[in-house]
């Protein structure tokens, strides 16, 4: 039984684990888009934001972040009136809020992309025992971005939120070593491998 067989949750999860979840992300609207799915899953089922996933592209105009960081209060009361859409003010708000924030740091260093893969030197980490299932919610890594986010004005990123972030986006790989996806990724992409740093609850998926 591997660890990646979360996957099998529905026939979406196990899409987006197939052809996303833990391949490098190098695009800031995609990054934006998986970083805010981790904001509004925040008490809630991942499988339900797979679900969601289109609805919430329909009401964050797919995620573009120049247009999110000009909404206005009608654009909150257009969002939490869609249907099945998570009504939740408080994520929303911080999704806009984490938009005007995102700009910020394309300002300062370029692209998210740059800002976010320079905690690993552009490369994909490959933490001790991670492959035999041991997977942690937080690490030491997943605290210093969270913190830094923090300060930087972000909402709803804590370290644990954060962390499942670094897993979707590719900066750790988290995929069983007996998971076709990890060896696929560590061929195709830069690596790097780094022991276990302040690792939080950790359990094993095995």
């Amino acid at each position: 039984m591997s660890y990646c067989d979360w996957d099998k949750a529905s026939d979406l999860c196990r899409k987006y684990h197939d052809e996303e979840w833990g391949v490098p992300v190098h695009d800031d609207r995609k990054q934006f888009e998986f970083l805010m799915l981790e904001v509004m899953q925040c008490g809630l089922s991942w499988n339900l934001m797979i679900q969601k996933r289109e609805i919430f592209r329909k009401c964050f105009d797919n995620f573009d972040y120049d247009k999110i960081a000009l909404y206005t209060e009608k654009d909150i009361d257009r969002i939490l009136n869609t249907e099945g859409m998570i009504r939740s003010f408080r994520k929303i708000k911080a999704v806009i809020n984490n938009a005007k924030c995102f700009q910020k740091i394309r300002e300062a260093y370029g692209s998210f992309c740059a800002y976010l893969w320079g905690y690993s030197d552009n490369r994909t980490i490959l933490y001790d025992k991670h492959a035999d299932g041991f997977i942690p919610v937080s690490n030491g890594l997943s605290d210093r971005i969270s913190k830094d986010l923090k300060k930087r004005g972000f909402k709803y990123l804590g370290p644990v939120t954060v962390y499942s972030h670094l897993q979707a986006c590719g900066i750790i790989n988290d995929h069983d070593k007996d998971c076709p996806k990890y060896g696929l990724i560590n061929a195709a992409y830069p690596t790097m491998r780094k022991k276990r740093e302040d690792e939080k609850q950790v359990m094993r998926f095995k």
